[in-house]
Parts: structure tokens; sequence; C-alpha cells
């Protein structure tokens, strides 16, 4: 028996996995075959583990904060707004992209779209 998929459970821990974990971390709550792109129009749709963990380890040089600022669930996929904030030396910012996630019976994210621009990108 599988038991019930919890997408804001999920959401919750993806961000904070982001923010304390490794990239092969991360890529370890996608599915083998998930896509991800981030963000949506401007870059590669990354597909499978692999090479979401090579998408990921662009930050494990920094230190990640994240909060969950708004959330919706709807059956298997969450919508939600949340802020990361990345320092790296001396240089700090905060961004505020909305995702959209897929998950699959498992709890595994099937797909990943973050949406946003230079326009959410704020320096500090």
């Amino acid at each position: 028996m599988t038991a019930a998929v919890d997408p804001e459970a999920l959401v919750k821990r993806y961000l904070s996995t982001v923010a304390t974990g490794t990239a092969e971390d991360v890529a370890a709550l996608y599915a083998e075959d998930a896509t991800l792109e981030d963000p949506v129009g401007c870059g590669e749709i990354h597909i499978g583990r692999q090479a979401i963990a090579g998408f990921y380890k662009n930050t494990e040089a920094a230190e990640i904060e994240t909060e969950i600022l708004h959330l919706r669930v709807g059956g298997h996929e969450a919508a939600f707004m949340f802020a990361i904030t990345v320092t790296m030396g001396e240089a700090k910012m905060r961004i505020e992209p909305i995702e959209v996630m897929t998950f699959n019976g498992a709890g595994e994210v099937t797909s990943m779209k973050a949406y946003w621009g230079p326009g959410d990108i704020t320096q500090l």
C-alpha cells in the first residue's frame, strides 16, 4: 500500500534540502526521469536525476536560506512562491521565484518549472 502524497510536506522538504543539502541530496528528491526548467524560457530543460544534480551543483559553494511565502496544492501538484537568499563571499542576493512541481505516487518530483527573471532579484 502506497502512502498518500502530501505535496505541502514535499515542498517543505525540498526547500529545506536546497538550503542544507548537497546537489545529490536535492536530486534524490526527483524521479529518475524528472525534468527541471529554471528559469522557464531562458535555459535548457534538465532531464534525469544526473542532469538535475549538475544544475544544483552551481549552488553548493553558496550559503542558502529559503522561506516559503505562498503555497497552493492540488492533487499531486504544488505551486509556490518562496524567497531564496544566496550568499557567496561578499555578494548576497534574494530571489523570489514561483515554482510549479508535480509529484508521482512515491512522493518524488517528476517535473519542476521555476518562473522568475531579473525583476525578481534584489541585491542585499
